[in-house]
């Protein structure tokens, strides 16, 4: 065992990738619907393993910390800008209340239980969820002008902080949103989510259980004309009129030839006709064509296209799905929507969904059309599969610039600090690529893994040179964290969800509480929302309120320091 600690000990590297391998088994174990995640528990694995006096070098964790947050700005910057419009105003004034209420719980019960600047960080990263204020808080702390010791003993204090009161800081709102708020006002999240997509459907059938109607989900069919058929003796656009555009005739066989597709064609009994549109459309297309024949897709060599479109033009911010169909009907023919995204999330394809800039437009049709489409909406996502690395270089590098700008805060002189600006680079360079995809693309994934991977790197050193420390401090004020934390997690909460909902307006229960979860940046309660209502009409409120308060939050690193130091 002394052979193993001391191989531990003198390969660093080794012991941190063995902290995150340990935290994210610790990580995936579920208490009902509560599941620590891997953050939180390689920062525990971290502090444990960290008792054989491991110490990883500083450097490690800036870097990693500076990549985590230059992504959280680039992942959120398109909603984050997007998201300040007239049609969201009351959402984003109700994350601005919910984490500004939250920061001055924090700093209330750090006056009055006189808690230090790093205990106050610590209950303000793990009461509010929000990891990222270990970072930016030590970054405020190295830039104090303290002695090594002073500031590490500050630094050890955040994660102890963080570590005592990320667990309740996680349940809170799970217990909230899914339980207290429902159970106080009857309501029914399931019923009230079948109630929003049927609004958002345009009055649509009553949904069934676990169902939503979507906008429009594109598939090829063939079908064989018979005698009787409507559509025997007119053109293609008799049959594209008749289903108001919702399809497009793709390709004819004609006694084992293929037949040329224009205005002039006429139908004639026995033709095989290969048609794409929306499944809703093709299933009751057989009335006006004749039956379907499955066994005939051989004989076509169509070849179709499914493209992710940013969303750029301006115009289109804050209209429907059903407006943008519209707005391009007679310009993209045979082009049909198949999904939108929005940060990752998936949107509900209904016909009133609004679309924003900077979301993604899934559309699939023949490349003709999605080339006519595209111009009207905004460009092919070029992010996909590449990352331009000379941008992704100059907006680290500028990150690194304006963390070298200072201010004054009363008689105290604060500095940006590399973590915020990175935060600020990602953010604008995340801006840049949703109005000019074609700036410097960073891939999908990539983005996400640089997110996750950077965070945990981060934590992982935080714990391991936290070491013997955060034990010592968890004895001495563990408890009173832990209950200031409870505080700090429901307080706010509460007092914003009134708010709200009497004074904002904020009434309709799914959106109430998707607000609550993204304005708090609860991602444990969002999914808890999620499967309580079995379908998507939560994600539009919680993105708007999400890409706010994940913004915000980590802002309150740097304005506790300042504020206890």
């Amino acid at each position: 065992m002394d052979q193993l600690m001391e191989i531990l000990r003198s390969n660093p590297f080794m012991t941190l990738f063995l902290a995150l391998a340990f935290g994210y088994f610790i990580g995936k174990f579920k208490v009902g619907k509560f599941q620590l995640g891997g953050i939180a528990g390689t920062l525990i694995a971290a502090v444990i393993i960290g008792q054989i006096g491991v110490q990883v070098d500083e450097g490690v964790k800036g870097i990693f910390f500076a990549l985590f947050i230059y992504a959280v700005g680039y992942n959120g910057g398109p909603e984050f800008f997007s998201s300040i419009n007239r049609s969201t105003l009351t959402q984003v004034i109700a994350a601005i209340a919910m984490t500004v209420t939250g920061l001055f719980t924090v700093l209330f019960f750090a006056k009055v239980f006189d808690l230090g600047a790093g205990l106050a960080a610590g209950l303000a990263a793990g009461g509010l969820t929000q990891s990222a204020i270990i970072g930016t808080a030590g970054s405020a702390i190295d830039l104090l002008g303290m002695s090594k010791d002073a500031a590490n003993s500050l630094k050890v204090d955040v994660a102890v902080g963080y570590s005592v009161t990320y667990i309740f800081g996680s349940l809170g709102p799970i217990l909230l949103v899914t339980a207290l708020f429902p159970m106080l006002y009857k309501w029914d999240l399931r019923l009230e989510a079948k109630k929003l997509a049927q609004k958002l459907g345009g009055g649509a059938r009553e949904l069934e259980e676990g169902e939503y109607m979507p906008l429009a989900r594109a598939e090829s069919r063939v079908f064989k004309v018979v005698s009787g058929a409507a559509v025997v003796g007119h053109g293609r656009s008799f049959l594209e009129d008749l289903y108001k555009s919702s399809l497009r005739v793709e390709s004819i066989m004609r006694k084992g030839a293929s037949v040329d597709v224009n205005e002039t064609l006429s139908f004639q009994l026995g033709d095989l006709v290969m048609v794409t549109g929306l499944s809703t459309t093709l299933q009751k297309c057989g009335e006006s064509l004749g039956i379907e024949h499955e066994d005939e897709d051989e004989l076509f060599s169509i070849i179709e296209e499914s493209r992710v479109i940013f969303v750029t033009n301006k115009k289109l911010h804050g209209r429907t799905l059903n407006e943008v169909q519209q707005d391009t009907e007679g310009k993209s023919f045979g082009a049909f929507f198949t999904k939108l995204s929005r940060m990752g999330h998936s949107m509900p394809l209904l016909p009133k969904t609004e679309v924003h800039v900077g979301d993604e437009l899934t559309l699939t049709g023949a490349k003709a059309d999605l080339d006519k489409i595209e111009k009207l909406i905004g460009y092919k996502s070029p992010s996909l599969h590449a990352t331009e690395f000379m941008t992704f270089g100059l907006g680290m590098f500028l990150g690194y610039i304006f963390g070298l700008y200072s201010f004054h805060i009363g008689s105290a002189e604060v500095s940006i600090g590399s973590g915020l600006g990175c935060l600020l680079s990602g953010l604008l360079f995340g801006y840049l690529r949703a109005k000019h995809p074609k700036f410097g693309g960073v891939d999908t994934g990539a983005a996400t893994f640089l997110q996750t991977f950077g965070l945990a790197v981060f934590v992982g050193v935080v714990g391991l040179n936290a070491g013997e420390s955060a034990l010592t401090t968890i004895k001495q004020h563990g408890i009173t964290l832990f209950y200031l934390g409870v505080g700090v997690t429901i307080i706010p909460q509460i007092l914003v969800f009134f708010f709200n909902y009497y004074v904002l307006k904020i009434k309709n229960p799914i959106i109430a509480m998707a607000v609550v979860v993204g304005s708090r940046s609860a991602n444990p309660a969002f999914s808890a929302l999620l499967d309580k209502t079995q379908n998507a009409t939560p994600v539009a409120a919680f993105t708007v309120t999400y890409a706010i308060a994940n913004i915000l939050l980590t802002l309150w690193g740097p304005v506790i320091v300042a504020a206890l130091h």
